[in-house]
């Protein structure tokens, strides 16, 4: 007697179209679409689009924004921001040989408890001399830790996006020494008021009560033409 052929299910007719949007600060934004049997696998989903791709504004395809599946609500996904990084090919073509690229990495913690990771980064028309180096490179932590303790986390972020930051730090670090371009080249998220677990900080690391200060970690700066040379 033969057997019974059992029917295969088609998969794919089980499953369905969600629509990703960015969190309400960034005007719930249609950032992509996925697809899922169950609305329950889609919590901590990774997604990365570039502004340009949200705002319609090719110029800005050189920034990358990361999101995290946090809700389903009907048929679209809520997220949250993990954070944004410039584009490889984009900071290769504004590093120049004889010039300096001065990094710094800053741990932060804004007004309303978010403690993010922020990578500033200035590019000099020429090479600076260390001493310059060094005081651009305090200029700049100074200017983006003030600003992250006196702002919430949303606006933060706008203004980092926008390069209202940026713009910042190079209108008073351009007296130092002459410089090409300023970017925050990246953005982490490492925790949220409801995760956060405040470091622990050294007896006499501890800021006065007029102006407080995030921990603050500082990269050593590299000369422009090494890295270029390492990236080649």
């Amino acid at each position: 007697m033969a057997r019974k052929q059992q029917k295969k299910v088609d998969s794919w007719k089980e499953k369905k179209w969600y629509t990703i949007t960015a969190p309400e600060f960034l005007n719930r934004t249609v950032v992509g679409q996925t697809i899922a049997s169950d609305p329950a696998l889609l919590p901590d989903r990774i997604i990365e689009t570039t502004v340009g791709e949200m705002s319609g504004e090719m110029a800005k395809n050189n920034i990358k924004m990361r999101f995290r599946v946090i809700n389903v609500n009907g048929d679209v996904a809520e997220t949250a921001f993990l954070g944004h990084h410039l584009t490889n090919d984009y900071l290769r073509s504004i590093v120049k040989r004889q010039t300096s690229k001065i990094d710094a990495i800053l741990t932060v913690r804004t007004a309303d408890g978010y403690i993010i990771t922020i990578k500033p980064t200035c590019f000099t028309v020429k090479r600076a001399r260390t001493s310059q180096i060094k005081a651009i490179r305090n200029m700049m932590t100074r200017i983006v830790v003030r600003r992250a303790v006196k702002t919430n986390f949303e606006e933060l972020i706008q203004e980092i996006i926008t390069g209202k930051l940026s713009s910042m730090v190079y209108k008073q670090t351009k007296n130092i020494y002459p410089l090409r371009r300023v970017e925050i080249r990246k953005t982490e998220v490492v925790k949220t008021p409801a995760q956060r677990r405040v470091p622990k900080v050294a007896e006499e690391d501890v800021p006065s009560a007029e102006e407080p200060v995030a921990p603050v970690e500082v990269q050593a700066e590299v000369p422009a033409e090494e890295i270029a040379e390492a990236e080649e």
